[in-house]
Order: C-alpha cells, then sequence, then structure tokens
C-alpha cells in the first residue's frame, strides 16, 4: 500500500521560506509523477508544482512561479518543496500526490493523481 507522509510545514513570517518533504512507501518511486496541491479553507484544491519520474522536468501555478522550487531524491523516495519570498495567501494545507508514470507531462488537476498524503498546515503571517 502506497503511503506518502509530508512534513516541514509550520508558522512563518511573510518573506520567510520553508521547506515542505513527502516521503514516499509501498511502491517503487522512481517511476512516479510527484506533485503539490494545496487547499486554503472555503476553497477548492489547487495545483502548486509537479515532477516527473527523474526530475529533468517540472511545472508550476503562476502563482508560485519563481518563488518555490520542486525537486526529488529517488534515492530518498522522497519529494521536496522548497517556498521562498512567502506570502499571506499561500497559507494553506499543502499535500503531495503521486500517479505511476514515466512520462513528462504536466499533470496539474487533482483527479489526475491516484495517491494522497494527509497534508500539512503552512501558515504565513503578514
Amino acid at each position: 500500500q502506497v503511503q506518502l507522509i509530508e512534513s516541514g510545514g509550520g508558522l512563518v513570517q511573510a518573506g520567510g521560506s520553508l521547506r515542505l518533504s513527502c516521503a514516499a512507501s509501498g511502491r517503487t518511486f522512481y517511476g512516479s509523477i510527484m506533485g503539490w496541491f494545496r487547499q486554503a479553507p472555503g476553497k477548492e484544491r489547487e495545483f502548486v508544482a509537479a515532477i516527473n519520474w527523474n526530475g529533468g522536468n517540472s511545472c508550476y501555478a503562476d502563482s508560485v512561479k519563481g518563488r518555490f522550487t520542486i525537486s526529488r531524491d529517488n534515492a530518498k523516495n522522497t519529494v521536496y518543496l522548497q517556498m521562498n519570498s512567502l506570502k499571506p495567501e499561500d497559507t494553506a494545507v499543502y499535500y503531495c500526490a503521486a500517479r505511476w508514470d514515466y512520462g513528462s507531462s504536466c499533470y496539474s488537476h487533482p483527479n489526475e493523481y491516484n495517491y494522497w498524503g494527509q497534508g500539512t498546515q503552512v501558515t504565513v503571517s503578514s
């Protein structure tokens, strides 16, 4: 059974940084496309970033381009989201998601992922 466990969330001031991690288990991590999504209270879950199986292709929501960086370490079965220049509007629960796919397409819809973590809270104060 696939498990995704996020960590690294917390409270940070505007302009600060956080790095989220998502550790995967239960299936070979190597062939997965990994995504990060977020959901603020009262809003729909929205795409943040995704990275293909070998880290050679990544894509981002316009709202985070230039501030967030997704990366992965296949040896550690872990995907990361480095978040810099955080804004109050980045406040949300952040989820990692996985689908097993050796392609390089950018999957930005929640329905395109099969497995989800439990989420980690990120709060950015002004």
